[in-house]
């Protein structure tokens, strides 16, 4: 996965917007609906093209989960290029489905990998606590949670979680990945109004199942059911544990993926690409 485009092509950054609802997640799978799959094709209709150009993703978002600012580059022949650049937009917006857009298609910046150059992903999930529900016009992206939830429970239950660690307690794991991350921002807010409460989780990266996984955690700790403590707890332990409780995927959402100055992409591609061991942990 080249952090240029070949001789003869331009790197696009796409960024956009989807519901998951509908979606069997972001990347391709045989007989299934995908994101990718949605705008590989409908890229490939609108320049006439007899390939299909392929992305590459800044977050591989799981079945069911929304995204409002997801990023994405291809890389298209200059000729294909030069002559859909002024109607690309327009002509997806006229074949892709209304639960996919594309805001904006443009040259990407040499050094430019919407997966490894990104710095941070936010993420938001929102839940509602309310005895009679969640009010049905957000109800695909609200999580209702029959118990009330304290809210200074769950900031201090998340407190201990930000910052660089193993998070394998919190991971599905996959063979020859690592799961150590830096968990940037973990915080929970209750809008006043609709009574929603929305977590913010921030990383440079995460791993299967993480950030649902955190907020089952969380969940468990402000309807009082678990301890403050008991997150960071099975975070140092650094085994799945069959407790933490995996929420549906549908209160996620996609916010926000952040990348650095131009002339220092190449160099924050490279660094992501490094695996990483927590200081102290042994090589092998």
């Amino acid at each position: 996965m080249s952090d240029e485009a070949e001789p003869g092509f331009v790197r696009v950054r796409l960024d956009l917007s989807y519901d998951g609802k509908d979606f069997s997640g972001w990347a391709k799978q045989t007989g299934r609906r995908t994101v990718q799959g949605e705008i590989e094709d409908a890229l490939r209709t609108v320049t006439r093209s007899a390939v299909t150009y392929d992305l590459t993703v800044a977050g591989r978002t799981d079945a069911g989960v929304h995204a409002r600012g997801q990023v994405a580059h291809v890389d298209l022949p200059e000729e294909v290029w030069a002559e859909h650049e002024e109607k690309l937009l327009r002509r997806l917006a006229g074949r892709l489905p209304r639960d996919v857009r594309i805001w904006r298609a443009a040259p990407a910046p040499a050094g430019f990998n919407a997966r490894f150059s990104a710095l941070w992903r936010r993420y938001a999930y929102r839940v509602g606590d309310r005895p009679g529900g969640v009010d049905p016009l957000v109800r695909g992206h609200v999580l209702w949670h029959e118990r009330p939830l304290d809210v200074d429970a769950m900031n201090e239950a998340a407190t201990p979680m930000v910052g660089e660690h193993d998070f394998a307690a919190y991971c599905k794991k996959r063979e020859g990945a690592t799961t150590i991350r830096t968990l940037q921002k973990f915080s929970w807010v209750r809008e006043e109004a609709s009574g929603v409460l929305t977590a913010t989780v921030q990383a440079d990266a995460f791993c299967h199942n993480m950030v649902r996984a955190l907020i089952g955690a969380a969940l468990f700790v402000g309807d009082g059911r678990r301890p403050a403590d008991w997150p960071a707890e099975v975070l140092a332990a650094k085994v799945r544990d069959p407790g933490v409780h995996v929420v549906r995927p549908h209160g996620l959402t996609l916010e926000e993926v952040a990348y650095p100055a131009d002339d220092l992409l190449a160099a924050r591609a490279e660094e992501a690409r490094n695996v990483r061991t927590l200081p102290g942990a042994g090589c092998c």
